[in-house]
């Protein structure tokens, strides 16, 4: 007998629902999906009231990272041979954060491909923070790898109040994906940046072959980790690399598991993440019901909806933006119909 979702919604507002029921959310029919977005979007709402909030990932530095992520095209073991990008200028970062803030994105994410940041990449980072808070109204996240504690602590005090370090999938299904660094690693990393002061960002990516309980213990551990914020992306296979060819992840399915990670982490920043637009396709809208953020004007090595189109998106669904303020506006796609993204550095 199928669980109601109704009642699943009541039990995760309770913080109560255990790893067989968010099992029976992957397996529901999908004549259940409308009633099953409807008690998401319950728990959802009563966290996150209808307040979507867009936030714009920079990719600060291009490619050569010494890591061999089986997802990722900036790994140079993946790439096509060539010199590692520098990192960019305080004065290109800081103008990204403007778009970004014209986009009337909440936040603004910094992001190199590297195994840590150098103490070079960590001044251009953290100047660059100081400026984008002296000027804009913009909550700040950074993406840079590995962390010791002195970085991170280096990190919140430059004005940076959230850092992103993604845990991928399960553990046990880890070192399928990645032999450079270990699963452990990234949680290490997690808990530096929660001890710095900083709010953590930390989800992973289905669709990297993983079994539906690597799936769960991804969520469960999550929510072991009381992180802040849950990117759920979905795999844009590179070509080129191990992935390459991968499936995409079915749009059905992916509404359920959007629907899992919020009935498992009800009051989590939910966000539907990189590989949202060629996953979801037409159903794009309907990720809103469990998810309260998506990213806005592509991710780092692939294109995506523009700000005009999200705002048209999250307008047409009876939804509003949230502004790093806290304030609620309507989504206005005129009003940002001008606002274009940095060029976008495609790794081959």
């Amino acid at each position: 007998m199928a669980t109601p979702w109704s009642a699943l919604a009541d039990k995760a507002l309770a913080g109560e629902v255990s790893r067989d029921e968010a099992r029976a959310v992957l397996h529901a029919r999908p004549d259940e999906t409308l009633a099953l977005l409807d008690a998401a979007f319950r728990v959802r709402r009563a966290h996150w009231g209808r307040r979507v909030s867009l936030h714009v990932l920079e990719n600060a530095k291009l490619g050569a990272c010494p890591e061999d992520c089986g997802f990722c095209s900036q790994s140079q073991r993946h790439a096509s041979p060539g010199g590692e990008a520098p990192i960019k200028t305080v004065d290109e970062l800081v103008a990204g954060a403007r778009r970004a803030h014209a986009a009337r994105a909440k936040r603004y994410c910094m992001v190199t491909a590297t195994r840590g940041p150098s103490q070079r990449d960590l001044d251009v980072i953290c100047a660059a923070a100081a400026q984008i808070k002296a000027e804009l109204d913009i909550e700040l996240c950074a993406s840079l790898g590995l962390l010791t504690e002195a970085k991170a602590q280096r990190l919140a005090q430059s004005g940076v109040d959230r850092f992103n370090h993604h845990l991928e999938t399960s553990e046990r299904h880890y070192d399928k994906i990645v032999s450079t660094h270990t699963w452990r690693d990234r949680v290490q990393t997690v808990q530096l940046a929660k001890q710095a002061g900083m709010d953590t960002c930390c989800g992973g990516i289905v669709g990297l072959g993983e079994t539906e309980d690597d799936l769960l213990d991804l969520a469960f551990a999550l929510r072991e980790l009381d992180v802040d914020s849950v990117p759920v992306n979905f795999l844009d296979a590179r070509p080129g690399t191990p992935l390459a060819g991968a499936p995409l992840v079915e749009p059905g399915y992916a509404l359920r598991a959007l629907c899992m990670f919020r009935f498992v982490h009800p009051r989590t920043d939910l966000r539907v993440a990189g590989g949202r637009e060629i996953t979801l396709r037409a159903l794009q809208a309907f990720a809103l019901y469990p998810a309260n953020s998506i990213f806005t004007h592509g991710y780092l090595t692939t294109g995506g909806a523009t700000a005009a189109a999200d705002h048209q998106m999250i307008r047409d669904a009876g939804f509003e933006l949230e502004l790093a303020s806290g304030e609620a506006v309507p989504a206005d796609p005129a009003a940002v119909a001008h606002v274009r993204r940095g060029s976008l550095p495609l790794v081959t």
